[in-house]
């Protein structure tokens, strides 16, 4: 494996982290929507990642992550009784979104970890090459 696919593998998965923070936000930022109905009312989504590997000559693979889709989570919505809120159903009841916080927490803390890994990797990948750009002199 070369250094350069060592700088693809880890581009592509700050992109696939980019995703998940961005789902994760989302999620949170919807975490109060509710709806007259629990097919209204806001699911949570996690991203799907999957590694693409590439065949190339000379039995050179190329790696990458990549966002294979975005799941939407079957926990149930629960109900509540708030016959004043304007999105209750007929029967005083709205549905709230089954966004865990403290889970949805927690992914963020991964995502930023493993988007900051894959920072340092790329930094030690290009010192490396550097490096080796001077040996040559």
């Amino acid at each position: 494996m070369s250094m350069l696919n060592a700088l693809q593998i880890s581009s592509s998965a700050l992109n696939a982290q980019m995703v998940r923070m961005n789902t994760t936000a989302s999620n949170l930022a919807n975490m109060d929507v509710v709806g007259a109905t629990e097919s209204e009312a806001y699911k949570a989504k996690k991203p799907i990642f999957k590694t693409v590997m590439d065949a190339h000559t000379n039995n050179d693979f190329q790696a990458r992550v990549s966002v294979a889709g975005i799941h939407i989570t079957e926990r149930v919505n629960s109900k509540r009784y708030e016959p004043q809120n304007p999105g209750a159903n007929e029967d005083g009841y709205v549905y709230m979104s089954n966004v865990n916080s403290i889970e949805e927490m927690v992914d963020m803390t991964n995502a930023s970890r493993s988007y900051q890994t894959n920072v340092e990797v790329m930094n030690a990948t290009k010192k490396m090459m550097m490096s080796t750009l001077q040996l040559g002199r």
